[in-house]
């Protein structure tokens, strides 16, 4: 049997806010298999976000086990941590986070600049990404050129350009109107469905939660409910906001 993508076990994270302890994450344990397509939603506060960071290795656990793709994450320094980000998990976040005077496939580059691949192959590989999203047009295009979707299909390129085992998302619709979220929730569901591409969204809105094959709900730093759905999630249409 397979072992899973992500596997936490009584995971706390604990911030000192006035040398006042605040348990942001309580005791969570979990697996995420590999091609998962997870929603991740609760109210504000509920841990959801500090969560993800944990899973992105960008933050560290205050106590507990947490292993990616068989890696005790625990053990790995800065460098190793920066190292795994780069390589093995991609970012998509609320606000797109691109470069203003720099062109689109620059952009989508950046992660495999870090890998310090050469220029010629990172820009190819940017430009196969952006084909593969429906942007091949606008490779030399910059930002505000671009519409707020077309911006968050290029971020999403970026997180895809160096072929990570996971996507994180958290709150990738928030700038976007209803239609246009709608296209980046089924863009998610096809890149896990076709690509196999494990997904993991951060969202507060149910209706984008049902794009997503299993649903866990955060509250208080604790999971309340953790749901797979018999139908594999909702691959079109979205309720109105």
């Amino acid at each position: 049997m397979q072992p899973p993508l992500i596997e936490v076990r009584d995971v706390w994270k604990i911030y000192r806010n006035c040398e006042v302890p605040v348990e942001a994450v309580r005791s969570v344990s979990l697996a995420i298999s590999s091609g998962e397509f997870v929603a991740i939603s609760g109210a504000s506060g509920s841990g959801k976000s500090t969560f993800m960071h944990v899973v992105g290795c960008l933050d560290q656990p205050t106590r507990g086990s947490y292993t990616f793709e068989g890696r005790e994450i625990t053990r790995l320094d800065r460098k190793q941590l920066a190292a795994l980000r780069n390589k093995r998990i991609g970012f998509v976040f609320q606000s797109f986070n691109l470069l203003g005077r720099t062109t689109l496939q620059d952009n989508v580059a950046l992660p495999l600049a870090y890998q310090r691949v050469p220029l010629r192959a990172r820009r190819r590989r940017a430009a196969e990404v952006l084909c593969e999203l429906g942007l091949g047009d606008r490779l030399k295009y910059f930002p505000n050129q671009l519409s707020g979707g077309q911006q968050q299909r290029a971020a999403i390129a970026r997180a895809l350009v160096t072929r990570p085992a996971l996507l994180l998302a958290d709150e990738p619709t928030g700038n976007l109107d209803t239609e246009r979220a709608a296209q980046i929730m089924s863009l998610f569901t096809e890149l896990n469905e076709k690509d196999k591409i494990t997904v993991i969204v951060v969202t507060h809105e149910t209706d984008l939660a049902a794009y997503a094959g299993r649903h866990i709900v955060f509250s208080d730093g604790r999971i309340i409910s953790d749901e797979t759905r018999p139908d594999g999630g909702q691959s079109e249409g979205i309720r109105t906001r």
